[in-house]
This record gives structure tokens, sequence and C-alpha cells, in this order.
């Protein structure tokens, strides 16, 4: 009867699962979020075929090259190691939605989304033509869809000029229209070796006592033709989700529940405190239920594989 009337469904098909690819030989377990590795490129391909046999359709890459300058220029270059990894991935298991993450964090010495000035300030128009370099380059190599993450003015437009001029109508745009200048991501910064030099992100990353001015981020970003809209961080911000659902109710909305909150449920597990199973499945339940048609989770993999079980 509980099945019979249950109004929110998790299934394997709700779930989207980020990789951490490397140029690296051997995987490297992330300190900070037990039981995820960053992933030799030469190994993602494995990876993604035993998550597609899980259930799981749809996958996000975070590249981590060996070699990181100011420009962020192996973000782009045709060889790079998320381009290379969307190739393997395509060619063994088609079927899989190949999600890349357009941004330069990963890329950068410095660890800023974009290019910057002489004095260490992001600069937001500087930036967006390389964006749309990356998004073209991404769309080469086979990616299905193309995901903005650096919150810049005017990258959702600037990408999707690019992808249309570049020959790629087809490549999808998610756009983080609503990523918080949020304290979950510090796990998130040691697997992707984002660490800032310098600075803060909190000149284009929200603040999070802000609501309303999400949804207005969201407009702006669906003017300029954002195919699908995230939230990020999920747990902390239920609220809006659910506000931007009401909002754009034929968009199809994501929402991450990013490294902070896998790190946090990882150790209240460890410790004793809480069930793992229980607590993971219910906290995706929540976000599916404020609204969020596809969740990013590290625990893909492991909820793809209760599910199946249950």
């Amino acid at each position: 009867m509980r099945q019979l009337v249950r109004e929110t469904m998790l299934a394997p098909e709700h779930l989207i699962a980020p990789l951490f690819v490397t140029e690296s030989a051997a995987r490297e377990p992330v300190a900070s979020m037990p039981g995820v590795e960053r992933v030799p490129v030469e190994s993602v391909a494995a990876d993604a075929v035993a998550l597609f046999r899980l259930g799981v359709r749809a996958v996000v890459l975070f590249g981590i090259p060996a070699i990181k300058d100011a420009a962020g220029s192996q973000s782009f270059a045709s060889d790079g190691v998320t381009q290379r990894a969307v190739r393997a991935i395509k060619a063994a298991v088609p079927e899989l939605a190949v999600i890349t993450d357009v941004c330069l964090c990963e890329y950068t010495d410095h660890g800023h989304c974009g290019v910057l000035a002489p004095d260490g300030t992001p600069l937001n128009d500087a930036t967006l033509p390389v964006l749309g370099r990356i998004a073209v380059s991404h769309a080469r190599a086979g990616a299905d869809v193309v995901a903005p993450s650096g919150m810049m003015d005017g990258m959702v437009g600037s990408i999707r000029t690019a992808l249309d001029t570049d020959g790629h109508p087809d490549v999808a745009v998610l756009s983080y229209s609503v990523k918080y200048a949020s304290a979950f991501y510090g796990p998130f910064r040691d697997a992707a070796a984002t660490s800032l030099l310098s600075g803060d992100r909190r000149t284009h990353q929200m603040d999070p006592a802000n609501a309303r001015e999400a949804l207005r981020e969201a407009d702006l970003d669906v003017a300029e033709g954002a195919d699908m809209l995230m939230v990020k961080p999920a747990l902390a911000y239920l609220d809006v989700v659910h506000a931007l659902r009401a909002q754009h109710p034929s968009l199809p909305l994501v929402a991450y529940q990013v490294s902070g909150e896998y790190a946090m449920l990882k150790a209240a597990a460890a410790n004793g405190w809480l069930d793992e199973r229980a607590t993971v499945l219910e906290t995706l339940i929540s976000i599916r239920r404020a609204g969020a048609d596809a969740i990013i989770t590290y625990f893909a993999g492991d909820v793809a594989r209760w599910l199946r079980d249950e």
C-alpha cells in the first residue's frame, strides 16, 4: 500500500554520476570523500559502462589536467583530458548521456573560474569567448550536454552561439543557473585541485541569503537559450529548487548534491550516527520532492545498486 500511493519516485535514471578524470596512471582516492576516486582517462570508460549497467543514464565529467597554466589552455585542447574521456565513453557506451563541466577552475594554476585582470580580479566578459571555445571542443569530442558552472553573466548565450556557429545545435546547455558561494564545496576543491591561490568566488557566485535573485539568474539563462537549469548545492536550498520548479515548469531541473553533503553523510555513517542507506535515500527523495527532475550525486552508483536490490 505504501508503494501504491507513493507520490515521489526515485530511480537510477534520475541520477547523474560525477566522475573526476585525470591523466595519472593510477586511481587516486579523494581523502575528504571516502569512496570517491580520481579516475585515469584510460579507465573512465569502464566506470561509465558499470554505471550504465546499474541503470544510471548520465555522467558529468570534471577533467583534471597534468599541467595547469594561467590561461587554462588545456580546457579547450582537442587532446585534453576531458575531450579524451568523452570520446572513450561514447565509444564504449554511446547510449550514456555525457555531460561536461565547462569552467576554467580545474585548468588554471590560480584556481579561478575565469580570465583574471592584472590585480587578480576575475574578468567576466573576457572569459565568455573562452567558455565558448571549451564548449565547442567538448561538442566536437561527442559530448551530449555542456554545463557551464562559472556563474559568468552571459555565459549561456555565448556558449549557445559558439555551439550553433560550429554546427552543434543539438548539444544541450545545462546551466548552473543558481550556484551559491557555499561552504559545502570544500571536498570538491580537494578532489579537483581547484583551491584558490588568492581571493574568493563571491564576485560571481550567489549570496546564500538570496532566493529572489536565484529566480532572476534563471530567467536570464532561459532567455539566453538554456535547455536545462541547475541549483547547487541541493539540500540547503530546497526552497530554491521548489521555487524554480514553479517558475519554469517546462524546463528540466537538476539539483547537485555536492561534495560537502556527501562527505557529511559519509562521516556520520562511518561514526555509526546515521544509517547511510536510509539517510541517503531520504535526502534524495527530498530533492526530488522539491521538484528536481535529476540529481547529480556521488552516491549514484551505490543508490542504483540499492534500488536494484530492493
